[in-house]
């Protein structure tokens, strides 16, 4: 059953953040527990697969033999991709975990984090040959970032262009989980172009951003998890951008 929720610009949930962040509460480590545990939980359901056109269709293995699944980690410069990389190393538990890089930055801590946790490293041209062999993708590229323009730049763009272009030449996809948002999805606006994975989940930490419920995003976002990290009382006194509904709300300061 769907829940109403307020939504919030970036600007708003960015200032309701730095309090916290000032006073060195982890809300990094807060929203990986609660995106690892996201996956734990999708990887538990039946087998599907997300095609082009954004319908589930049941995965045919090629093997009778259980394995354990295998999960890709698409792992941006920013805050995002540090929640991705230290959601990947609370994850070698219960699954096989690659991590692409797509920039040349990176959280160095949380990559060396994942690594010790027994994450692999990979490049593009071993996704492109291996992509319908992962049970489900993590899009951790970025969040609300900084700049006025969403639009995926450099190398971000091009495994994301490679993965879509893989799709229209009849690939399937895996179910895909964004991190906050779809990467290349307007906070605000919901505004995006091409270059963007529609998520099948989207996990999104603090409040659900407006740009989620408005232009493109209701068609890129998929099924929304609102994670609360505890920035309830710091939006009490904020007019919130709109609503949207989610399908389920966590709570995971209370006992952080």
């Amino acid at each position: 059953m769907s829940e109403r929720v307020p939504t919030y610009t970036a600007d708003q949930v960015r200032a309701a953040e730095r309090p916290l962040i000032d006073a060195g509460v982890p809300l990094m480590h807060r929203a990986a527990a609660a995106l690892a545990d996201v996956v734990r939980a999708e990887l538990a359901t039946p087998d599907t697969v997300l095609t082009l056109t954004g319908v589930l269709e049941p995965v045919i293995r090629e093997s009778p033999v259980a394995l354990r699944p295998r999960v890709l980690v698409l792992a941006g410069s920013g805050d995002n991709g540090g929640d991705a990389l230290y959601a990947a190393a609370r994850l070698t538990g219960v699954a096989d975990v690659d991590v692409l890089l797509v920039s040349e930055r990176f959280h160095e801590t949380a990559l060396a984090a994942a690594v010790a946790a027994g994450v692999r490293r990979v490049d593009l041209p071993e996704v492109d040959d291996d992509l319908r062999h992962y049970a489900l993708v993590v899009d951790g590229i970025v969040g609300i970032g900084s700049s006025a323009d969403s639009a995926l730049r450099g190398r971000a763009r091009g495994v994301v262009t490679a993965i879509r272009d893989d799709l229209r030449r009849g690939g399937r996809m895996p179910r895909l989980i964004a991190v906050d948002l779809p990467s290349g999805l307007h906070p605000d606006t919901g505004a995006a172009d091409d270059a963007v994975l529609a998520a099948s989940v989207t996990v999104t930490f603090g409040a659900v951003k407006a740009g989620l419920a408005t232009g493109r995003g209701p068609e890129l976002c998929g099924d929304v998890v609102l994670v609360d990290i505890g920035l309830g009382s710091a939006l009490q006194s904020v007019e919130p951008a709109g609503a949207a509904s989610v399908s389920r709300i966590v709570t995971v300061w209370q006992d952080a």
